[in-house]
């Protein structure tokens, strides 16, 4: 059963996700036919996988550099028909990432002990346990009920999970270990902060209190709802509005297409709590105030990132979070839109990714 006929089951059914087989699992690799090399090279999820794994060695937010290797392999799995320059484009970044210029490595951990490109070395031969993988949810469990920095202990975990349920030959004791350990730093962590303005600042999502009532923000608690309320605030973006925190509406992006993922690959049980706590994380995101007088307007790419003339543009937005975050917002959106049976409202929010790259 694909996601498209799940969510007609599901519709309006709070904890029909926990429903034993209505989503089925994608096929073991040994059962699958032999592997054709893909528009990403294999190597990018070998090496994401390594350094998710040692990510916690350095930081809850080191687990970016690997999860970005990992995302922008699967976009040549999601979409094999790009024009060339786009998979190159997206190399290219990964490629920085694993040099040590994104902003979610050492450069971030003062007390780092290991450079970035250490992160991607192999782990000596382990004979794989595809049953470990479970390990993984496990350590979710414990800290997805509540918003954990802008939604990234989901977002890490899940993005791990397909891999490795897709591809379970790497699923060695010691990947699933070290990668439950990156999860588990998200035990204590607070949703992620919000900028309101000068006079306040900066203020973490646990200080901030959101009253009873309505605030405009859907009020979903299925998937299906979840899904809609998203791409619905992709395709309605005002290029008038800033707003600035929880990791904007990428993360609000991703950290859905992440829980898609949990029920797809085998945690349905998880997909409850985890709706209500991105409802947090919606609600925390659209209660942000508009600085655009102060910071401008919402900047936005000329070009679509599925496009070569994005790529090849002299006008290609960089900075040292984009190097990481492109690519998983785009791995993210497909993960996304596969769940959802409305080709005209995904043309729309297609039409708007540029606003996110």
């Amino acid at each position: 059963m694909n996601r498209n006929d799940f969510l007609k089951l599901s519709t309006g059914v709070l904890g029909g996700l926990s429903l034993p087989g209505l989503w089925e699992t994608a096929a073991p690799a040994a059962e699958a036919p032999a592997a054709k090399r893909t528009a990403i090279d294999e190597a990018y999820l070998v090496k994401g996988l390594n350094a998710m794994a040692r990510a916690h060695k350095m930081s809850a937010m080191a687990g970016h550099l690997g999860a970005s290797l990992v995302a922008g392999y699967f976009i040549g799995r999601q979409r094999p028909d790009l024009d060339p320059e786009v998979y190159k484009g997206i190399e290219g970044d990964l490629d920085q990432v694993m040099a040590g210029e994104s902003v979610f490595g050492s450069k971030m951990t003062k007390t780092a002990k290991m450079a970035d490109a250490e992160l991607f070395e192999p782990f000596p031969k382990e004979k794989p346990n595809e049953s470990l993988i479970d390990g993984i949810s496990e350590a979710l469990a414990k800290n997805i009920k509540t918003p954990r920095e802008s939604g990234h202990n989901v977002i890490f975990a899940a993005i791990a999970i397909h891999a490795l349920k897709e591809r379970p030959e790497f699923a060695t004791p010691s990947i699933i270990d070290g990668i439950r350990k990156l999860i588990s730093l998200f035990d204590n962590a607070h949703p992620g902060s919000g900028y309101y303005g000068k006079a306040k600042g900066r203020i973490r999502g646990n200080k901030i209190t959101l009253h009873d009532g309505d605030d405009g923000t859907p009020p979903y608690t299925d998937v299906k709802g979840m899904v809609d309320a998203v791409l619905d605030e992709l395709i309605n973006q005002d290029p008038k509005v800033q707003v600035q925190g929880y990791g904007g509406l990428i993360h609000v992006n991703n950290h859905a297409a992440a829980i898609t993922d949990l029920a797809q690959y085998g945690y349905p049980e998880l997909v409850p709590a985890a709706v209500a706590s991105h409802h947090q994380h919606m609600r925390l995101w659209r209660n942000l105030p508009n600085v655009a007088d102060e910071m401008g307007t919402e900047p936005c790419s000329e070009f679509n990132p599925y496009t070569a003339a994005y790529w090849t543009s002299d006008k290609l937005p960089y900075d040292r979070a984009l190097l990481t975050h492109r690519v998983k917002t785009l791995y993210g959106f497909d993960e996304l839109v596969e769940a959802l049976d409305d080709a005209a409202k995904e043309k729309r929010a297609y039409d708007k990714l540029r606003y996110l790259m």
